[in-house]
């Protein structure tokens, strides 16, 4: 990859680039001062650890996995009516417009929200207030979401590894109700470990069956084995994180030759410990060898990123110039699962972008 070379500083550069993210979690991307503001407007500010945004921001710092889920729950615990949702998803849009994000499929865990915790709170609600949010940003920023309903796989499991169909099965009808509502893809998330796809494959059956996409996490914390399962017994078309394809020269063929898109989250990798720093981090390799890949945040506060910083971790730390930036730009809108006409539209308003950036 040739050292990275702009015309205009790269900051710059970066934020007039228009982008997409296919993998970030909406109750992830909770910034620290609506946190606040919804543990005020609960009397919930006593569950937080501080109560000053940089305070909040000193607790997301990532410790291990353990810490990572206090932190997640914690937070889920304080969306507890219709307007939260809204207010969340329409922080979202407000956030996207900031950097240049003109689409974005967040990931949302409902199961959590309806029997994971005593919120009383049903799926007609959290749907009724995505919408109003989602729609809202829509008009006051001109940006686009979708959603995705996912599966907690950890949940599925209890601590002799019996399997539980509950999660799935009520996720399953979350997403079906959802599809009036914006929900295009059905998703797995959570530690792979002890967790195998092929457990969920009568979810991801119907939920094919009735036309969402499939779109699993697997690759991250497990080896390529997980990578292997969702793309068979799940029918995968997008592979969310899928880093650890590395591993297998087999698989690596397999994803190249089928241009099975991967949502590679940077930051999130190295904070987690799948990789111990960004110089050992295999995005430029699987790059380089033809692999579909795209860039996301994931959980940005947590990891302390944003989707801008890893645009500029793929130029400061592997040599990416505007030409390679724009390329890993555009395949995250031709990955999308966005409705054909949308996706037509995003994607000549990129290339017309690109025709006014080269002519300048």
């Amino acid at each position: 990859m040739p050292p990275a070379t702009f015309d205009l500083p790269p900051a710059t550069f970066l934020r007039t680039l228009p982008k997409a993210e296919l993998h970030i979690h909406l109750e992830g991307a909770i910034q620290p001062a609506t946190v606040l503001e919804l543990a005020a407007a609960h009397a919930m500010l006593h569950t937080l650890p501080a109560h000053d945004e940089e305070g909040l921001r000193r607790w997301f710092a990532y410790r291990d996995f353990d810490h990572f889920v206090e932190i997640y729950m914690t937070i889920q615990a304080l969306l507890r009516r219709a307007e939260d949702f809204s207010t969340i998803a329409y922080r979202n849009g407000e956030d996207m417009a900031a950097q240049g994000i003109r689409y974005r499929e967040l990931t949302v865990t409902t199961f959590t929200h309806t029997h994971l915790q005593d919120k009383r709170i049903a799926i007609e609600e959290i749907f009724e207030g995505l919408e109003e949010g989602r729609r809202r940003a829509r008009r006051d920023f001109g940006v686009e979401m979708r959603w995705v309903i996912d599966i907690p796989r950890n949940a599925s499991f209890d601590d002799a590894g019996n399997y539980d169909p509950l999660p799935a099965e009520v996720t399953l009808a979350h997403a079906l109700y959802g599809m009036d509502h914006s929900v295009i893809g059905f998703g797995l998330g959570g530690n792979e470990v002890g967790a195998p796809p092929a457990a969920f494959a009568h979810a991801f059956d119907k939920a094919r069956a009735a036309g969402l996409r499939s779109l699993p996490h697997a690759g991250e914390n497990a080896g390529p084995a997980s990578v292997w399962g969702s793309l068979h017994a799940l029918g995968a078309e997008r592979i969310g994180h899928g880093v650890r394809a590395i591993e297998d020269p087999a698989l690596l063929l397999y994803l190249k030759e089928r241009q099975i898109p991967l949502e590679i989250n940077p930051n999130s990798n190295i904070c987690l410990g799948v990789y111990p720093s960004p110089a050992h981090h295999p995005f430029p390799h699987l790059d380089r060898m033809g692999l579909f890949v795209t860039l996301n945040s994931d959980d940005p506060p947590l990891f302390n990123t944003s989707l801008l910083a890893e645009y500029q971790l793929l130029a400061d730390t592997f040599g990416y110039d505007a030409a390679n930036l724009t390329r890993i730009a555009r395949n995250a809108f031709v990955a999308s699962c966005a409705e054909p006409e949308l996706k037509r539209s995003l994607l000549a308003q990129f290339d017309e972008w690109l025709k006014e950036w080269n002519a300048d």
